[in-house]
């Protein structure tokens, strides 16, 4: 007690309660690492004049929603969600850019209509899936060879920087200060997705208690029954 006050506890010491922020918008905290570089490179100036249909593709939890998100914030695009695509008047998107994620989702008739769409003056769509349009099937003949000639770009798995950075995210958006070595630690353990970054951190604050390496290691060691945290 000093000058007659109670001294307040660390916030180590306090009870953490499961609050969930949002994320920055735009670029704010996007890491650009080698497993998303090129996938960067490819939209810094895309569409440009020209226009056209790009795919960013890659496993889950890489990235490339993120990635097409802040594309799509830079250019003022239209952003569709899989098979909603399907409940739009192709003629509100006449000459505007179109993000499509989760666009294997997508029937054919509309995915046609969208790709000729993007070759309107001012048009462009960036389809996001784990699989390159290449590899999609279609029973439409001009789809088909539609599809084969996308741009497309791979994104990878996190790499460390990229994993680190998902893991602090997850960490701020909880208010939590986790020990220096705690995320080292993490990185050579979990699967290397975004959704393994979100679970093992939600289980380090369900602990409530300090978050070190001993801690993590008790939840790591004890979390791999359902196989989600690790590759």
């Amino acid at each position: 007690m000093m000058n007659g006050m109670t001294a307040r506890p660390s916030p180590s010491d306090q009870m953490r309660l499961p609050l969930q922020r949002d994320l920055p918008g735009g670029a704010a905290g996007f890491v650009v690492s080698d497993c998303n570089r090129a996938a960067v490179e490819a939209l810094a100036e895309w569409p440009g004049l020209i226009g056209g249909v790009a795919a960013l593709h890659g496993p889950e939890g890489c990235g490339k929603s993120r990635l097409g998100q802040v594309w799509a914030e830079r250019v003022g695009a239209v952003a569709l969600h899989g098979a909603e695509a399907a409940l739009i008047d192709p003629l509100e998107l006449e000459g505007r850019p179109v993000l499509l994620d989760r666009a294997r989702a997508v029937d054919d008739e509309t995915l046609f209509h969208l790709i000729n769409l993007a070759q309107a003056p001012g048009g462009a769509l960036l389809l996001i899936s784990r699989e390159p349009p290449s590899a999609w099937s279609t029973a439409l003949p001009d789809l088909r060879s539609r599809l084969d000639a996308v741009r497309t770009v791979a994104v990878e798995a996190p790499d460390d920087a990229v994993l680190a950075a998902m893991l602090e995210a997850r960490f701020a958006e909880r208010g939590i200060r986790p020990a220096r070595d705690v995320i080292p630690y993490l990185l050579r353990r979990i699967d290397r997705s975004a959704a393994a970054a979100e679970r093992v951190v939600e289980r380090l604050d369900a602990m409530h208690r300090p978050v070190t390496r001993a801690l993590a290691r008790a939840v790591v060691e004890g979390g791999g029954e359902g196989g989600d945290l690790f590759g």
